[in-house]
This record gives C-alpha cells, structure tokens and sequence, in this order.
C-alpha cells in the first residue's frame, strides 16, 4: 500500500510567489516594457489616439490615452491580440539619448501636444526607448532587451478607467488601461485567482449583502451612511480602541466639524492641501471657514490653550474624528477613497528623551489591534 502520508504530502500544491513590482527588478522592466508594447498597439489600432503616462504599478502597470471614443471590452481583447503580434516580433528594445532640442522637434513632428508638455518637466538627460524602428515614448527606463523577453501568456488587460490628464479635473479627461504582467503564466494564473477570491471579499459587496452602510445619490458620493447594523459593529471597534487607549495613557477629546480658514493656515495645510479641502464657506480668507480635513490643528489648540509643564508630558489627546476631503469623483471607491470619514486620531506630546519609547508603543498599540482583528498579512 502507498504511504499516505507521503501521498498527501506530494498532492499539497506548491505556493507560487507573487512578487510585487517594487520587490523584482526583472518584473519593474517587464512590467514597463509591456506597457508599451500596449500603447503601441493601441496607437497601431486607434490612429487618433494620442499617449501621455504610461508607468508600471505594484501589480502590473497602465497607459493614459486620449482618444475620441472610450474602450470597450472587445477593443481590449483586440489591443491584447495585437501585443502578442508585437512581442512574438521580438523588437529590440533600445534607449537612445538625446537633446531636448531634439526631442521637441521630433514630437513635434509626430503632433503629440502630452509629450511636450512631459518634456517640460524632465531633467536632462533626455531619453529615448524605441521597440525597433516602429515606435517610442520619451521614458527613463528600465525596459528589457527585446519584446521577446515577454511572455505572451503571462500578460493581461483587465480595465478601463477614467482619469484627468495630470489628476486635474479642469483638463481633459483621459482613458486608462490598467494591465498586468508576470514571469510565467502559472503567475497569471495564481494572481487572476486570487483576484477572483478578493473580489468576494470586497468590501462593498460584503457591505451590501450584511447590510452595514448604504451610499446615496441625493446625499452624495462618497458619504456613507451608516445601518443599525453598521453603527453597531462600528460602536464596538470604537469601544474597544477606546479601551485600549485608556489603558496606554490616552486622553478622549471632541473637536468641531469646522474651523477657520486662519487655523489651517497656521498650520500649513491651507497653503499645501488647499484643492484637496471643501470649498470656504464665507465672504474672504480672513473671516472664512472649511470644513475639518484634518484633527492636527485642534489638538494643537487644546495643548496650547494653557501653559505646560515637562512633568506632565507625555499627553497622548485621541479623538475618534470625522473629517471631509474633497476627493475627485473618479478617485472615490468603496469605504477606501470617501469623502467624509472617521479616523481614529491621535496626538503625543513628548520630550525628546520620550520619543522612542512612546513610538514604540503605538507599533505596539497597532499590531495588538491588528492581531485582534486577525489582521496578518501586512507591510
């Protein structure tokens, strides 16, 4: 009789590492040149439409188009079918470096207005990547050596977005292919199947099917609200946090929805994250208030607000906030990217001989929460 021992052992399948781009150097220039091989294809396929960015990403990479008409689903599986064309060619890829003048006249001769203004902003010195004599993209790298280094079965198209030329939502609106790359196919397929078992744990589906939180249109996007059910399990992580803040020194405080627009200029968040706050309420600046972005500057009020002793420090101030960011409409998602949430906040003032100590407590603090919550798959 067989071991069986031996036998279940031998039927266990072998885990497929997915390295993240950032983690694989092979992968980064795979991942970048197969971007584009897609935007030639795409060119190739859609004369009219004109390249901008196009870099690789943790789990693959996508390409920023202008075009007339958006993509559709069969046009991706065409795109597809015309990069395998183009990686079976086996085009050198070669790096050419060039002068600025150059490089203007050359994009000029092309009339791709993006790539000009890319230009602008890129420091000498100016490069080229050409696949073979058929197409290019100013671009700094790193790219393998030939289309051919790409396996054709280990690629992948998988959506289509929008997304402002520059993130600016006064500029053009662009269409944006997201894709992935691997090594092999059994990579492709690991991460396809994974997607697959994400996806039923999304969020949002889960959400809806448990009845936790709603979104409304006559509300607005990116403000969830909140069920029985919802607020129950959120009154319980908020409980139990509380609870564990208590026990480490940590003092509850409320702070307003608003504040004036003075306030986040002291603290420098009017001058850097203007755009990203809700627009003023108020006739100017001087007697003007925003809606609360952020908790950093009403903490600072509640130290400053009396004189303070070495002996009293640390002071650890939390608060369980809710702040409003005005997030553009194509970056909000779920409970990921709202614009209106509550985070659990928290300020420590500390004497320098206090820093690392208090640091390492909120590691602490975190990964006990993160344990609690079975939480173990994280960087």
């Amino acid at each position: 009789m067989p071991n069986q021992e031996s036998t279940g052992s031998s039927q266990q399948p072998e885990k497929i590492h997915l390295p993240r781009t950032s983690e694989s150097e092979n992968l980064k220039k795979i991942r970048h040149t197969t971007s584009h091989v897609m935007a030639m294809a795409v060119q190739k396929l859609f004369p009219k439409a004109q390249v901008t960015i196009g870099p690789w990403i943790e789990n693959g990479f996508y390409y920023d188009f202008d075009t007339p008409e958006p993509f559709t689903e069969q046009d991706l599986k065409a795109i597809k079918k015309e990069m395998v064309k183009i990686i079976k060619q086996k085009l050198p890829v070669i790096r050419e470096e060039i002068s600025r003048e150059e490089a203007k006249r050359r994009i000029e001769a092309i009339q791709e207005p993006y790539k000009l203004e890319i230009l602008e902003g890129l420091e000498d010195p100016i490069t080229i990547y050409h696949l073979g004599d058929r197409w290019w993209d100013l671009c700094a790298g790193p790219h393998v050596e030939s289309t051919g280094d790409i396996n054709p079965k280990a690629i992948e198209l998988e959506s289509v977005a929008g997304a402002y030329w520059r993130g600016d939502e006064t500029k053009a609106q662009l269409q944006r292919i997201y894709g992935t790359a691997w090594e092999t196919p059994e990579q492709l397929v690991e991460y396809k199947r994974r997607r697959e078992e994400a996806l039923k744990r999304d969020h949002r589906k889960v959400g809806k099917e448990l009845g936790l939180f709603i979104f409304s249109d006559i509300v607005g996007p990116g403000l969830p609200l909140w069920t029985p059910k919802g607020t129950t399990l959120r009154n319980l992580l908020e409980d139990f946090l509380k609870q564990e803040q208590t026990k480490r020194g940590y003092q509850q405080v409320v702070t307003p929805h608003i504040g004036r627009v003075d306030l986040f200029k002291t603290s420098g968040h009017w001058q850097k994250y203007k755009e990203d706050l809700f627009p003023m309420m108020g006739e100017s600046e001087e007697e003007g208030f925003v809606l609360k972005a952020m908790s950093c500057p009403f903490h600072i009020q509640i130290y400053s607000n009396e004189l303070r002793s070495y002996r009293e420090l640390p002071l650890r101030l939390a608060e369980f906030g809710t702040v409003y960011r005005y997030e553009k409409s194509g970056e909000l998602g779920g409970l990921t990217r709202v614009r209106g949430f509550t985070q659990d906040d928290s300020h420590l003032f500390v004497t320098p001989e206090q820093l690392d100590e208090e640091f390492l407590n909120v590691v602490d603090l975190t990964l006990l929460v993160f344990g609690k919550l079975q939480l173990k798959n994280f960087r």
